[in-house]
């Protein structure tokens, strides 16, 4: 079994053609044949399987490691259960002994301000990613974002839920599946003002090139919570880049052209929906969805029966 890589380079000829031959534990020079070394460690497991079987039941992998817990998911948690592993009843000695050693285990685990705050601010970011309904990915891009914002000191001095509720906007916005900052804000239980200060502070701290949401991107989420059908969506969606080409869309609220072009188009395609209904939906006012939807209407010259 042989296994052709570059990122070696012959001392002899100075090819970048190397083989490593797994069978013979060399690695040699594929141009001159030169043997650069001979005692090649093989990283595989030191058994053996023949079928699927066997090779589920013999290996022996931990959980992946993800940035979403504290520890990376690294530790150990000692249970609280007065019984052992056999369903055995553990002896009162035996609980205080491991009730002191639950108590040791827990302080070796956070030694350090930052791990103080990474066992609040973990927790918090799952807690807020759950109720917004956001994927795996979403979730370890936050925590990524929140984590760098931790080294680089920008959280000392800031409430953690502020930053850790603009690390998951930033995050979605990232993934191009952005969240109303008014559904961040109502999730988190923070305030808008701070929330703001704190999503200006990670992107000019750390450099961040996040994208503007788009009113596009908020469409189908909105449009799925509606119940509309995929000829609405699309309706919408042309809408909304009829009003980019005319410039209409600059200096909007997103969110509010999102919910306006909905309610176009939900008229023009049988579906109507209340606009008080999609306000809910979109976390914007009625006002704003009557002002969007009027200067559409009349700038895109739309035959539209109210």
């Amino acid at each position: 079994m042989t296994d052709q890589t570059t990122q070696q380079i012959c001392p002899n000829c100075g090819s970048k053609n190397i083989i490593n031959d797994y069978i013979r534990g060399e690695t040699t020079c594929s141009d001159c044949g030169y043997v650069i070394d001979n005692l090649m460690i093989d990283a595989g497991p030191e058994w053996r399987a023949f079928t699927a079987e066997e090779k589920r039941d013999r290996s022996r992998v931990g959980s992946p490691l993800t940035l979403r817990m504290p520890d990376r998911g690294l530790s150990t948690t000692i249970s609280r259960s007065d019984r052992d592993a056999y369903g055995r009843k553990i002896s009162p000695r035996r609980r205080a002994q491991i009730y002191r050693i639950r108590k040791w285990q827990v302080r070796t685990r956070v030694h350090s301000s930052a791990d103080r705050n990474l066992a609040q601010a973990m927790p918090e970011l799952n807690r807020i990613a759950s109720q917004i309904g956001v994927p795996k990915e979403i979730r370890e891009t936050a925590a990524f974002i929140y984590r760098r914002a931790l080294e680089s000191g920008l959280v000392r001095g800031r409430s953690i839920e502020s930053m850790v509720a603009a690390s998951v906007y930033l995050a979605c916005r990232e993934h191009k599946v952005p969240r109303p900052l008014d559904e961040i804000e109502h999730t988190a239980r923070v305030n808008r003002k701070e929330l703001a200060h704190c999503i200006r502070l990670i992107l000019r701290g750390l450099q961040l090139k996040s994208p503007r949401p788009n009113a596009a991107d908020f469409i189908p989420r909105f449009a799925t919570e509606l119940k509309l059908s995929a000829k609405a969506r699309t309706k919408a969606l042309e809408i909304l880049n009829k009003a980019k080409e005319l410039g209409l869309t600059g200096g909007k609220d997103p969110t509010g052209l999102a919910a306006a072009a909905l309610y176009i188009a939900g008229i023009l395609t049988g579906e109507r929906r209340a606009q008080r209904e999609i306000a809910e939906v979109a976390h914007v006012t009625e006002v704003t969805i009557r002002n969007r939807y009027k200067e559409l209407v009349k700038k895109l010259n739309l035959n539209v029966e109210v």
